[in-house]
C-alpha cells in the first residue's frame, strides 16, 4: 500500500519539514537531522529517483558542523545545536550506513564520509538508544567487505558489551529490560543486539536481544493488539504502563525488532506479531481507529484519549513507510518460500 504523496509533499527544496499543522506542511516547524535521516532510508529502502535520494543525503551533509558532527535542527537559514541529541546522531549513522548501499556512486560516498566522520563519536554516547542505532548501522556496513571492517567491529564489541552491561545491571525476576523503565522507541534495544548476533554470532547478544524482545513484546501485546506505552508517564518499573499519548514511531520500532528476531530464531510468532503490529496504524489498536489518512496518504501524529491527533507530521509518516517496507518484505519472503 505504500503511499508517497505525502513524504513528497512535506518535503521541499531543503528536505522533509519536521511538522504539521492538520494536513498542511508548517514551514514554520524547521527541519530536523532526525527526520531527514529517516527520510534518506525510506527513499533508499524503496529505490526512489536520484534527485530525491541527493536531496535528504544534502540535507545531512549540509547539518554537518566545521569538525564534521552534525546539527539536529535547521531554520531561518540557521543550523541550531538547541534541540541536538545523541539519538539523531545515532539515526543519522544508521541513515547513512544504509544509503552505502545505494547504487548512485556519489551517494555512497557522501553517506561513507559522514558515516566515517561520526562514528568514533558513538564511543562517547550516554543514550541506550543512540547506541542502539549506531549498533544497527555498524551492523550494516560491516556486513559488507570494507577497509574500516576492522575497526567498525572493534566498535560494535564496545557498544554492545555496553548495552549487555546495561541489560546485566537492571534485569532481575519479571523484569528482563535495560533500565528501570521503558519508553520511546523500545525495539530499538533488542534489535540491536539481535542485529550484533545475527553478525557475529554472539550467544551472550542473542540471549539479551531474544529475552528483552519476549518481555516488551508481552507487555505491548497484552490485549492481544499492539498496544503501545504511553508518552503520559511511560512504564517504570513497578508501576502502570501509561496508555496514552501512543505514536507511529513506537509501533514502527517494535514491528522492525520483530522482524530483526525473526531473522535472528526464525519463530513464526514475531511474524505473526509483526503484522499486528502494522495493523495498529490500519485500526487494530486501542481506539479501533486508523491512523493512515487515505486522503492525503499521511499518518496522524498520535492515538490520544479522545482519539487521534489530527496533525500528520514527518515523523509519523516515514514511522508507516518503513513499517510497511518490513512487512513487505517480509510477505515476498514469505511468497518465495512457498514456491
Amino acid at each position: 500500500m505504500r503511499d508517497y504523496r505525502y513524504l513528497r509533499q512535506m518535503t521541499d527544496e531543503t528536505g522533509i519539514l519536521q511538522f504539521s499543522r492538520l494536513d498542511n506542511p508548517d514551514k514554520n516547524s524547521g527541519y530536523t537531522l532526525d527526520d531527514n535521516a529517516r527520510a534518506l532510508m525510506v527513499a533508499v529502502l524503496n529505490d526512489f529517483k536520484y534527485d530525491e535520494i541527493l536531496q535528504y543525503t544534502l540535507f545531512l551533509h549540509s547539518a554537518q558542523q566545521q569538525d564534521g558532527s552534525w546539527s539536529n535542527f535547521y531554520q531561518g537559514n540557521i543550523y541550531s545545536s538547541r534541540f541536538d541529541s545523541e539519538d539523531s546522531i545515532g539515526r543519522a549513522l544508521m541513515a547513512c550506513a544504509a544509503g552505502t548501499f545505494s547504487k548512485w556512486d556519489n551517494i555512497r560516498q557522501l553517506c561513507e564520509e559522514m558515516f566515517i566522520k561520526n562514528i568514533d563519536k558513538a564511543m562517547r554516547f550516554n543514550s541506550p538508544r543512540a547506541i542502539a542505532y549506531s549498533l544497527l548501522g555498524l551492523c550494516k556496513i560491516s556486513s559488507s567487505e570494507n577497509e574500516h571492517k576492522n575497526n567498525y567491529n572493534l566498535i560494535i564489541d564496545r557498544l554492545s558489551n555496553y548495552l549487555l552491561g546495561l541489560y546485566e545491571t537492571y534485569h532481575g525476576p519479571r523484569w528482563y529490560w535495560f533500565e528501570n523503565y521503558l519508553t520511546y522507541c523500545n525495539g530499538i534495544l533488542p534489535q540491536a543486539l539481535l542485529a550484533v548476533y545475527n553478525l557475529s554470532g554472539s550467544k551472550k547478544a542473542l540471549k539479551a536481544g531474544r529475552d528483552s524482545l519476549d518481555f516488551l513484546c508481552g507487555i505491548l501485546f497484552r490485549y492481544g493488539h499492539l498496544n503501545i506505552i504511553g508518552n503520559q508517564g511511560w512504564y517504570q518499573r513497578g508501576q502502570r504502563v501509561a496508555m496514552f499519548d501512543q505514536q507511529p514511531v513506537d509501533a514502527a520500532s517494535i514491528v522492525i525488532a520483530l522482524n530483526e528476531g525473526y531473522t535472528a530464531i526464525g519463530r513464526r510468532e514475531y511474524l505473526e506479531m509483526a503484522q499486528k503490529g502494522y495493523l495498529w496504524y490500519l485500526g487494530d489498536n486501542i481506539h479501533a481507529m486508523s491512523l493512515y489518512n487515505p486522503q492525503t496518504g499521511g499518518c496522524f501524529d498520535a492515538l490520544t484519549p479522545a482519539g487521534v491527533n489530527g496533525n500528520q507530521g514527518a515523523e509519523a509518516v516515514l514511522s508507516l513507510l518503513l513499517t510497511e517496507l518490513v512487512i513487505s518484505q517480509q510477505q515476498q519472503l514469505n511468497r518465495e518460500i512457498s514456491i
